[in-house]
């Protein structure tokens, strides 16, 4: 079934950003389970060894973007899903906002616990 509506005209901004989000996470993904059935054994990876990488600014940063992708990308597919349900203005307006305060509230909880792992005290 073809897509009534979409957040987003093909070829503009957030298409494109929806298509990188969904690369970046692919990529990102790909190389993590690369890591840990190829170099590192699944059985050798320990919650102690994750909250020791956590420390390295570049595995921090990794997460975090990561983090942040994952949430847009899946709020904005939510969003475009529940939209071709064919809600009409007032319900979009209310579903985009709600759709936004969960994902700010994702973000915020996931980078506190990314803190918390890393050891970072704001």
């Amino acid at each position: 079934m073809a897509e009534r509506y979409s957040s987003f005209k093909p070829g503009g901004t957030l298409w494109l950003l929806q298509r990188v989000t969904a690369a970046f996470l692919v990529v990102v993904l790909a190389f993590h389970f690369f890591l840990l059935h190829f170099v590192n054994h699944a059985s050798e990876i320990t919650f102690a060894g994750s909250q020791y990488r956590m420390g390295d600014l570049g595995y921090y940063s990794l997460m975090v973007l990561f983090l942040i992708t994952a949430t847009f990308h899946g709020v904005n597919g939510v969003y475009n899903a529940l939209i071709n349900q064919g809600l009409d203005g007032t319900q979009k307006t209310v579903v985009k906002w709600i759709l936004v305060v969960a994902g700010v509230a994702l973000i915020v909880q996931g980078i506190r616990t990314a803190n918390a792992l890393a050891g970072i005290t704001l």
